[in-house]
């Protein structure tokens, strides 16, 4: 299997999964970078990946329906597009070979998933939407600030390996308020530097690991004293609290 993103828009990646013959791609926000990578490889899709119904990520699920030979799983507590299998947290699925486990993300939206397969590749993949992004974490549009600590710590709980396929290239950005939250971090210093060489060659910094992302995330770190002691003192030590506090930071950072 080969995993490639795709990059749509301004900053969004469609992820696309493929064996040489048939290609699953995920959050297909517009058709066309997915239509000319089906084209160019000699491709058949026969699956798609939906997160969440946000306009970025199932905007080109009409176009694509035309040429899908297979179906399309999405958030079953959300209203997508056209005909879906709706999924939920403990369903299975299984495209090409490959057994995707579904888990419930919500906070970005109040119905997001996202879908953990393990044992087809050397590493594990999380395909992840807009709930974890490299070194940050999705907007609180529909959820609250505990339901996306419960849904973050969920995914971090993953194995070390896996690669964290997330649907924008925020990471630089993300670095940075990184950066202001642990001063110390020597790991987000080091990872900046790499991923600044990444974006001068127009590279993707994407994917991540859980392991990198434990290390180098404050919204994975609330329980980490330097990231503690970046929010007021009012806060307190709770940690839904520190994250709370630390996103409603990051909307205003700039």
């Amino acid at each position: 299997m080969e995993l490639v993103a795709l990059p749509a828009f301004a900053d969004n990646y469609i992820w696309m999964l493929h064996d040489g013959r048939q290609a699953l791609v995920v959050d297909p926000g517009d058709a066309t970078p997915v239509e000319h990578a089906l084209q160019s490889q000699g491709l058949e899709l026969t699956g798609i990946l939906v997160t969440h119904h946000h306009g970025d990520h199932v905007g080109g699920l009409e176009a694509l329906r035309r040429q899908l030979q297979g179906p399309v799983w999405a958030p079953a507590g959300e209203a997508i597009p056209g005909d879906c299998i709706g999924v939920r947290e403990g369903d299975q699925l299984h495209w090409a070979g490959v057994r995707f486990d579904v888990l419930d993300v919500p906070g970005h939206t109040a119905g997001h998933i996202a879908y953990f397969a393990r044992g087809h590749r050397p590493a594990p993949l999380l395909f992840c939407g807009d709930t974890l992004f490299s070194a940050g974490c999705g907007r609180l549009f529909e959820g609250t600030a505990e339901q996306m600590h419960a849904s973050l710590t969920k995914l971090a709980a993953l194995p070390d390996d896996t690669l964290v396929c997330c649907a924008h290239e925020y990471t630089l950005s993300n670095l940075r308020f990184a950066q202001a939250v642990e001063p110390a971090n020597a790991d987000v210093t080091a990872h900046l530097a790499h991923c600044q060489a990444l974006r001068e060659r127009s590279e993707p910094t994407l994917p991540s690991t859980l392991a990198l992302e434990r290390r180098i995330n404050p919204f994975l770190r609330v329980d980490q004293p330097g990231v503690r002691r970046s929010v007021p003192p009012e806060v307190g030590t709770d940690p839904v609290s520190v994250f709370a506090a630390l996103r409603r930071w990051k909307n205003e950072f700039r």
